[in-house]
Protein backbone atom coordinates (compact mmCIF):
# COMPACT_ATOMS: atom_id res chain seq x y z
CA UNK A 1 0.00 0.00 0.00
CA UNK A 2 1.19 3.68 -0.66
CA UNK A 3 0.29 6.83 1.05
CA UNK A 4 -1.83 7.82 -1.73
CA UNK A 5 -4.07 4.65 -1.11
CA UNK A 6 -5.03 5.47 2.53
CA UNK A 7 -8.57 7.11 2.47
CA UNK A 8 -8.33 10.32 4.52
CA UNK A 9 -7.97 11.89 7.64
CA UNK A 10 -5.61 8.95 8.38
CA UNK A 11 -3.03 8.90 10.61
CA UNK A 12 0.85 8.43 9.86
CA UNK A 13 3.95 8.13 11.72
CA UNK A 14 7.34 7.94 10.55
CA UNK A 15 8.79 5.43 11.76
CA UNK A 16 12.81 6.54 11.96
CA UNK A 17 11.40 9.60 14.08
CA UNK A 18 9.56 7.39 16.24
CA UNK A 19 12.59 5.49 16.97
CA UNK A 20 14.58 8.52 17.55
CA UNK A 21 11.97 9.41 19.84
CA UNK A 22 12.20 6.23 22.02
CA UNK A 23 15.94 5.84 21.80
CA UNK A 24 16.13 9.56 23.47
CA UNK A 25 14.19 8.91 26.43
CA UNK A 26 15.75 5.11 27.04
CA UNK A 27 18.79 7.13 27.20
CA UNK A 28 17.29 10.03 29.59
CA UNK A 29 15.30 7.51 31.51
CA UNK A 30 16.21 3.74 31.43
CA UNK A 31 14.42 1.17 32.67
CA UNK A 32 12.62 1.88 36.06
CA UNK A 33 13.06 5.62 35.55
CA UNK A 34 10.21 5.48 33.08
CA UNK A 35 6.55 4.12 33.32
CA UNK A 36 5.47 4.99 29.89
CA UNK A 37 1.62 6.21 29.57
CA UNK A 38 -0.08 4.60 27.28
CA UNK A 39 -3.26 7.01 27.55
CA UNK A 40 -1.56 9.17 25.25
CA UNK A 41 -1.04 6.14 21.66
CA UNK A 42 -3.53 3.67 23.05
CA UNK A 43 -1.74 1.26 21.06
CA UNK A 44 -0.28 -2.16 22.21
CA UNK A 45 1.52 -2.62 19.47
CA UNK A 46 3.02 1.12 20.23
CA UNK A 47 3.53 -0.20 23.56
CA UNK A 48 5.24 -3.35 22.58
CA UNK A 49 8.30 -1.07 21.06
CA UNK A 50 8.53 0.91 24.21
CA UNK A 51 9.11 -2.31 26.07
CA UNK A 52 11.41 -3.34 23.58
CA UNK A 53 13.37 0.18 24.44
CA UNK A 54 13.56 -1.17 28.52
CA UNK A 55 10.55 0.00 29.73
CA UNK A 56 8.41 -2.66 31.32
CA UNK A 57 6.60 -1.05 33.65
CA UNK A 58 3.08 0.88 31.83
CA UNK A 59 0.97 3.84 33.61
CA UNK A 60 -2.84 3.59 31.99
CA UNK A 61 -5.62 6.15 32.58
CA UNK A 62 -8.50 3.51 32.08
CA UNK A 63 -9.37 -0.42 32.69
CA UNK A 64 -10.12 -0.91 29.45
CA UNK A 65 -5.84 0.42 28.43
CA UNK A 66 -5.20 -2.29 32.07
CA UNK A 67 -6.91 -5.23 30.27
CA UNK A 68 -5.75 -4.88 26.81
CA UNK A 69 -1.81 -4.11 28.04
CA UNK A 70 -2.64 -7.64 29.70
CA UNK A 71 -4.12 -8.99 26.76
CA UNK A 72 -1.04 -8.00 25.22
CA UNK A 73 1.17 -10.06 27.56
CA UNK A 74 2.49 -6.08 28.73
CA UNK A 75 0.86 -7.25 32.36
CA UNK A 76 4.08 -7.08 33.80
CA UNK A 77 3.66 -4.02 36.71
CA UNK A 78 0.79 -1.85 35.71
CA UNK A 79 -0.61 1.20 37.47
CA UNK A 80 -4.09 2.77 36.95
CA UNK A 81 -3.56 6.34 37.69
CA UNK A 82 -7.14 6.84 38.12
CA UNK A 83 -9.25 6.34 40.82
CA UNK A 84 -12.13 3.93 40.18
CA UNK A 85 -15.52 3.12 42.71
CA UNK A 86 -16.07 -0.58 41.04
CA UNK A 87 -12.22 -2.56 40.80
CA UNK A 88 -13.86 -6.08 39.88
CA UNK A 89 -12.10 -5.98 36.38
CA UNK A 90 -8.85 -5.06 37.67
CA UNK A 91 -9.36 -8.01 40.84
CA UNK A 92 -10.07 -10.31 37.26
CA UNK A 93 -6.76 -9.03 35.81
CA UNK A 94 -5.15 -9.99 39.35
CA UNK A 95 -6.25 -12.98 39.17
CA UNK A 96 -4.87 -13.53 35.91
CA UNK A 97 -1.67 -13.38 36.70
CA UNK A 98 -1.52 -9.62 35.92
CA UNK A 99 0.40 -7.02 38.41
CA UNK A 100 -1.88 -4.12 38.94
CA UNK A 101 -1.87 -0.81 41.33
CA UNK A 102 -4.15 0.85 41.83
CA UNK A 103 -4.56 5.22 42.40
CA UNK A 104 -6.93 5.73 45.71
CA UNK A 105 -7.61 9.24 47.26
CA UNK A 106 -10.11 8.04 49.27
CA UNK A 107 -11.67 5.78 52.30
CA UNK A 108 -13.79 4.89 49.21
CA UNK A 109 -11.42 4.35 46.11
CA UNK A 110 -9.63 2.23 49.20
CA UNK A 111 -13.18 0.02 49.75
CA UNK A 112 -13.11 -0.21 46.16
CA UNK A 113 -9.31 -1.28 45.88
CA UNK A 114 -10.17 -3.83 48.62
CA UNK A 115 -13.91 -5.40 47.65
CA UNK A 116 -12.73 -5.41 43.84
CA UNK A 117 -9.42 -7.79 44.44
CA UNK A 118 -6.71 -5.27 43.60
CA UNK A 119 -3.71 -5.54 46.34
CA UNK A 120 -1.36 -2.93 45.91
CA UNK A 121 -2.43 0.92 45.72
CA UNK A 122 -0.77 4.29 45.91
CA UNK A 123 -1.96 6.77 47.22
CA UNK A 124 -2.85 9.73 45.08
CA UNK A 125 -2.28 13.55 46.45
CA UNK A 126 -2.87 16.67 45.20
CA UNK A 127 0.18 18.59 44.46
CA UNK A 128 -1.72 21.80 43.09
CA UNK A 129 -3.77 20.35 39.82
CA UNK A 130 -7.36 20.28 40.86
CA UNK A 131 -8.54 17.15 39.92
CA UNK A 132 -7.44 13.78 41.85
CA UNK A 133 -5.74 13.15 44.92
CA UNK A 134 -6.14 13.70 48.47
CA UNK A 135 -5.35 16.91 50.47
CA UNK A 136 -1.82 15.93 51.56
CA UNK A 137 -2.09 15.87 55.32
CA UNK A 138 -4.65 13.05 54.39
CA UNK A 139 -1.83 11.09 52.75
CA UNK A 140 -0.94 9.41 55.57
CA UNK A 141 -4.18 8.38 57.03
CA UNK A 142 -5.17 6.62 54.00
CA UNK A 143 -2.03 4.76 54.12
CA UNK A 144 -2.76 3.57 57.46
CA UNK A 145 -6.02 3.10 56.32
CA UNK A 146 -5.34 0.88 52.96
CA UNK A 147 -3.05 -1.71 54.71
CA UNK A 148 -5.28 -2.20 57.53
CA UNK A 149 -7.72 -3.22 55.09
CA UNK A 150 -5.11 -5.55 53.49
CA UNK A 151 -3.49 -3.52 50.62
CA UNK A 152 0.04 -3.20 50.15
CA UNK A 153 1.02 0.51 49.85
CA UNK A 154 3.71 0.80 46.96
CA UNK A 155 3.92 4.19 47.64
CA UNK A 156 2.40 8.17 46.22
CA UNK A 157 1.63 9.15 43.25
CA UNK A 158 0.53 13.01 42.25
CA UNK A 159 1.05 14.80 38.72
CA UNK A 160 2.15 18.22 38.36
CA UNK A 161 -0.68 18.50 35.07
CA UNK A 162 -0.76 22.36 35.63
CA UNK A 163 3.01 22.99 35.35
CA UNK A 164 4.26 20.70 32.35
CA UNK A 165 2.94 22.61 29.63
CA UNK A 166 4.75 26.01 31.10
CA UNK A 167 6.58 27.22 28.31
CA UNK A 168 9.07 29.15 30.08
CA UNK A 169 11.51 26.96 31.57
CA UNK A 170 11.69 28.45 34.78
CA UNK A 171 8.54 28.76 35.41
CA UNK A 172 8.48 24.95 34.62
CA UNK A 173 11.11 24.10 37.22
CA UNK A 174 9.90 26.51 40.04
CA UNK A 175 6.28 24.82 39.92
CA UNK A 176 7.42 21.48 39.96
CA UNK A 177 9.82 21.93 42.75
CA UNK A 178 6.44 23.46 44.56
CA UNK A 179 4.87 20.55 43.37
CA UNK A 180 7.08 17.44 44.07
CA UNK A 181 7.82 19.31 47.75
CA UNK A 182 4.28 18.53 48.48
CA UNK A 183 4.28 14.75 46.93
CA UNK A 184 7.86 14.08 49.19
CA UNK A 185 6.41 15.74 52.33
CA UNK A 186 3.14 12.93 51.40
CA UNK A 187 5.55 10.53 51.04
CA UNK A 188 7.59 10.43 54.38
CA UNK A 189 4.32 9.70 56.22
CA UNK A 190 2.70 6.71 53.32
CA UNK A 191 6.32 5.42 52.90
CA UNK A 192 6.54 2.22 49.97
CA UNK A 193 9.53 2.49 47.09
CA UNK A 194 7.64 4.62 44.80
CA UNK A 195 7.43 8.28 43.92
CA UNK A 196 5.41 8.39 40.76
CA UNK A 197 4.79 11.95 39.14
CA UNK A 198 5.99 13.99 35.68
CA UNK A 199 4.96 14.07 32.14
CA UNK A 200 6.77 14.97 28.66
CA UNK A 201 7.25 18.65 30.08
CA UNK A 202 9.00 17.62 33.39
CA UNK A 203 10.31 14.60 32.31
CA UNK A 204 14.14 16.42 32.35
CA UNK A 205 13.45 18.46 35.18
CA UNK A 206 11.52 15.86 37.86
CA UNK A 207 14.31 14.72 39.27
CA UNK A 208 12.27 13.64 42.85
CA UNK A 209 10.03 11.53 41.51
CA UNK A 210 11.55 7.98 41.04
CA UNK A 211 9.71 6.91 38.22
CA UNK A 212 7.77 9.73 35.48
CA UNK A 213 5.03 9.21 33.90
CA UNK A 214 5.78 10.81 30.42
CA UNK A 215 3.63 9.64 27.52
CA UNK A 216 3.10 12.02 24.45
CA UNK A 217 7.48 12.29 23.62
CA UNK A 218 6.86 8.71 21.92
CA UNK A 219 4.87 10.75 19.14
CA UNK A 220 4.59 14.35 20.48
CA UNK A 221 2.50 16.78 19.45
CA UNK A 222 2.77 21.12 19.10
CA UNK A 223 2.18 21.78 22.10
CA UNK A 224 5.26 20.27 23.89
CA UNK A 225 7.06 20.80 20.69
CA UNK A 226 7.16 24.31 21.51
CA UNK A 227 9.18 23.55 24.98
CA UNK A 228 12.31 22.70 23.24
CA UNK A 229 12.03 19.42 23.96
CA UNK A 230 14.44 16.44 22.03
CA UNK A 231 11.62 14.66 20.83
CA UNK A 232 10.20 15.19 17.48
CA UNK A 233 6.80 15.68 15.50
CA UNK A 234 6.13 11.78 14.53
CA UNK A 235 2.57 12.14 13.74
CA UNK A 236 0.17 13.59 11.61
CA UNK A 237 -3.07 13.42 10.09
CA UNK A 238 -3.00 13.09 6.28
CA UNK A 239 -5.83 15.15 4.78
CA UNK A 240 -6.90 15.72 1.30
CA UNK A 241 -7.46 18.86 -0.47
CA UNK A 242 -11.46 19.06 -1.62
CA UNK A 243 -11.59 22.20 -2.25
CA UNK A 244 -9.46 25.16 -3.08
CA UNK A 245 -9.82 29.09 -4.32
CA UNK A 246 -8.34 32.28 -4.20
CA UNK A 247 -6.44 32.54 -1.31
CA UNK A 248 -7.27 29.35 0.69
CA UNK A 249 -7.96 25.41 0.49
CA UNK A 250 -9.79 23.57 2.41
CA UNK A 251 -9.12 19.53 3.61
CA UNK A 252 -10.78 16.85 4.59
CA UNK A 253 -9.94 16.91 8.38
CA UNK A 254 -11.76 18.59 10.82
CA UNK A 255 -12.66 18.56 14.61
CA UNK A 256 -14.15 15.04 14.58
CA UNK A 257 -10.47 13.64 13.48
CA UNK A 258 -8.21 15.99 16.01
CA UNK A 259 -7.71 16.79 19.23
CA UNK A 260 -9.14 20.34 19.45
CA UNK A 261 -8.51 21.48 23.84
CA UNK A 262 -4.99 22.73 22.88
CA UNK A 263 -5.93 25.09 20.09
CA UNK A 264 -5.69 24.03 16.17
CA UNK A 265 -3.30 21.92 14.84
CA UNK A 266 -1.07 23.37 12.48
CA UNK A 267 0.39 22.91 8.38
CA UNK A 268 3.85 23.75 7.52
CA UNK A 269 4.46 26.40 5.19
CA UNK A 270 0.18 27.42 5.75
CA UNK A 271 -1.80 29.59 8.22
CA UNK A 272 -4.89 27.16 9.63
CA UNK A 273 -7.87 29.80 9.89
CA UNK A 274 -10.28 27.25 12.08
CA UNK A 275 -11.50 23.97 11.86
CA UNK A 276 -15.32 22.55 11.07
CA UNK A 277 -16.69 18.93 11.78
CA UNK A 278 -14.91 17.30 8.59
CA UNK A 279 -12.80 20.12 7.34
CA UNK A 280 -9.77 22.04 7.95
CA UNK A 281 -9.47 25.66 6.26
CA UNK A 282 -6.16 27.30 5.43
CA UNK A 283 -4.16 29.66 3.45
CA UNK A 284 -2.73 30.01 1.16
CA UNK A 285 -4.81 27.60 -1.20
CA UNK A 286 -3.37 24.21 -2.65
CA UNK A 287 -4.06 22.04 -5.40
CA UNK A 288 -7.08 20.01 -5.50
CA UNK A 289 -6.77 16.52 -4.21
CA UNK A 290 -3.33 17.09 -2.69
CA UNK A 291 -2.13 15.77 0.12
CA UNK A 292 -1.66 17.85 3.47
CA UNK A 293 0.06 17.23 7.00
CA UNK A 294 -1.95 18.42 10.12
CA UNK A 295 -0.22 18.26 12.67
CA UNK A 296 -2.02 18.09 15.51
CA UNK A 297 -1.95 19.79 19.17
CA UNK A 298 -2.69 17.54 21.72
CA UNK A 299 -1.87 14.08 20.82
CA UNK A 300 -3.96 11.86 23.33
CA UNK A 301 -7.16 12.86 22.19
CA UNK A 302 -6.46 13.02 18.59
CA UNK A 303 -5.24 8.94 19.11
CA UNK A 304 -8.35 7.90 20.64
CA UNK A 305 -10.31 8.98 17.81
CA UNK A 306 -8.87 7.12 15.02
CA UNK A 307 -8.79 3.32 14.45
CA UNK A 308 -5.33 2.74 13.58
CA UNK A 309 -2.11 4.33 12.57
CA UNK A 310 -0.25 3.47 9.43
CA UNK A 311 4.10 3.60 9.82
CA UNK A 312 4.85 5.46 6.34
CA UNK A 313 8.68 4.72 5.33
CA UNK A 314 9.94 8.07 4.01
CA UNK A 315 7.43 10.29 5.43
CA UNK A 316 10.23 12.85 7.06
CA UNK A 317 11.29 12.85 2.91
CA UNK A 318 8.02 13.83 2.40
CA UNK A 319 7.32 16.51 4.66
CA UNK A 320 10.45 18.28 3.40
CA UNK A 321 8.98 17.86 -0.13
CA UNK A 322 12.35 15.78 -1.50
CA UNK A 323 9.73 13.29 -2.48
CA UNK A 324 6.02 12.61 -4.18
CA UNK A 325 3.90 12.45 -1.05
CA UNK A 326 1.37 9.91 -2.75
CA UNK A 327 4.07 7.48 -3.46
CA UNK A 328 5.46 6.59 0.10
CA UNK A 329 5.41 3.30 1.26
CA UNK A 330 2.65 2.03 3.86
CA UNK A 331 5.15 -0.40 5.93
CA UNK A 332 2.51 -1.18 8.64
CA UNK A 333 -0.54 -0.69 10.24
CA UNK A 334 -1.18 -0.53 13.32
CA UNK A 335 -4.48 -0.99 15.36
CA UNK A 336 -5.28 1.70 18.31
CA UNK A 337 -6.92 -1.28 19.95
CA UNK A 338 -7.15 0.25 23.95
CA UNK A 339 -9.74 3.16 22.72
CA UNK A 340 -13.44 2.93 24.49
CA UNK A 341 -14.17 1.99 27.92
Amino acid sequence: MLLGDLTTPALVVDPGTLQHNLTAMAEALPGERLRPHVKAHKCTSLALRQREAGHRSFTCATIRECEGMAAAGLGEDLLLANEVLDARRLGALVEAGARITLAVDSEETIAAATSGGVREVLIDVNVGLPRCGCAPPDAGRLADLARARGLAVRGVMGYEGHVVGLEETAERIAGCTASMEILLAAHEQVGGSLVSAGGTGTYAINTWASEIQAGTYVLMDTAYERLGLPFRQAVFVVATVISSTDGYAVADCGLKALGMDHGNPSIAGSEVWFCSDEHVTFAPAAPLGSRVFVLPAHLDPTLALHERLHLVEGLADVLSAGAPAKDAEVLDTWPIDLRGW
